[in-house]
Order: structure tokens, then C-alpha cells, then sequence
């Protein structure tokens, strides 16, 4: 396998973005497995852009500047949603095992929102993939679908790492109010943040 594919891979993936930073706060509310459905519900929220890029939707995308801003505008306003949540509502961070906890699905559910609402990870896959086909190695689609499946075990495995850190230090931080209080607004914040920079023109 290219070095420069895995190089690209991880520079991409470790980079924080939304899915990051909400596996990042499932840990911290949720706990280590709470952190693991939502590292695996970001991998799924990749695979909708993977199946575009190959079959061409992102073509389409890239040429229709309508479907690209409606999409776009659909992940700005989750994203801001997300951080208004975020901000008013405590039960997102917090340790107290009697509150009703999050359902599996929700929280896979969000996950998968959260990514599927990004067209940038659409046109990610539209110039990256090609890239690192060669014609010499067979069919392109099927090159295109292995390298889909390596980029979303990294993604899942880094975003793991992420979730389980946070997990590992979920009651050293969330017993202390003011580290609660900073983190939940630094949270919203981030969302608001990756809003903008998604609603940019470029």
C-alpha cells in the first residue's frame, strides 16, 4: 500500500473536525463504550460520501452549485443546532448515573448526522481516492471501495483512541463544575466554529 496514501490518511483523520469532537464529548458523558458506538457511527457517516465518489454523485455535486449549498447549509445548521444543545442543556456532561441514559441508536444516529452533513468529505473523496488509483491494479471502482474501507478503519481507530482518552478521565474532570461549565461551552463553541468554517465559500 502506498506510504503517501496512509501519510494523507491519518494527516486527514487525526485532524479534529465534528466527528472528533463528538466522540471526544461521548466519552466524557457517556463513558468508554458510549465512545465506541459513536467512533463507529462517525465510520458509517463516511460511507454515503465513499458510495457518491464512486458512483459519480460527487460529480454532481462539484457541478451543481444548488445541491452543494443546500447540502452545505443542511450540516451548517445541524452543526449550530448541535452547539445550542451543547451550551443550554447539562445532561450532556454530566456523571450522574440516575439520569436516563442515551440509547445506543441516538447516539449512532447523531454520529452518523453529523458526518453525512459534511459535503466537503464528498469532495474529499472525489480528489483523494483517484489519486492513489492505478490502472495497471485492476478495476478502478473496486481499488476505489479497498481504499474507502482502509480510510474508515482509520477513522475508526483514531476516533476510538480519542473517545477512550476522554473515557479515561471522565470522572477526574466532570466531578470538578468549573471544568464541566468550560468544557461544555468550549464544546459548543468548536460546533459553532466548524459551522463557519463549513459555511465559507471556498
Amino acid at each position: 500500500m502506498d506510504a503517501a496514501f496512509w501519510i494523507t490518511t491519518l494527516i486527514v483523520v487525526a485532524t479534529p473536525g465534528t466527528g472528533a469532537v463528538y466522540t471526544v464529548s461521548t466519552g466524557l458523558a457517556r463513558g468508554r463504550r458510549a465512545s465506541l458506538i459513536a467512533a463507529f457511527g462517525c465510520t458509517l457517516g463516511v460511507l454515503p460520501h465513499m458510495l457518491a465518489a464512486i458512483t459519480g454523485l460527487a460529480a454532481l455535486l462539484h457541478a451543481s452549485a444548488i445541491a452543494f449549498q443546500t447540502l452545505k447549509y443542511l450540516g451548517v445548521a445541524y452543526l449550530v443546532y448541535l452547539a445550542w444543545q451543547t451550551w443550554r442543556d447539562h445532561s450532556l456532561l454530566s456523571v450522574d448515573d440516575a439520569a436516563e441514559p442515551v440509547g445506543d441508536w441516538a447516539i449512532v444516529r447523531t454520529a452518523v448526522l453529523i458526518n453525512v452533513l459534511n459535503p466537503k468529505l464528498t469532495l474529499f473523496f472525489f480528489a483523494f481516492l483517484p489519486l492513489f488509483v492505478h490502472p495497471g491494479l485492476g478495476e478502478a471502482w473496486v481499488q476505489m471501495v479497498g481504499l474507502s474501507g482502509l480510510f474508515m478503519a482509520a477513522t475508526f481507530a483514531v476516533f476510538a483512541v480519542y473517545g477512550v482518552l476522554a473515557a479515561s478521565v471522565r470522572h477526574q474532570v466532570l466531578e470538578r463544575p468549573r471544568v464541566l461549565t468550560w468544557l461544555r461551552r468550549t464544546f459548543a463553541v468548536t460546533y459553532l466554529a466548524l459551522a463557519g468554517r463549513l459555511a465559507l465559500p471556498e
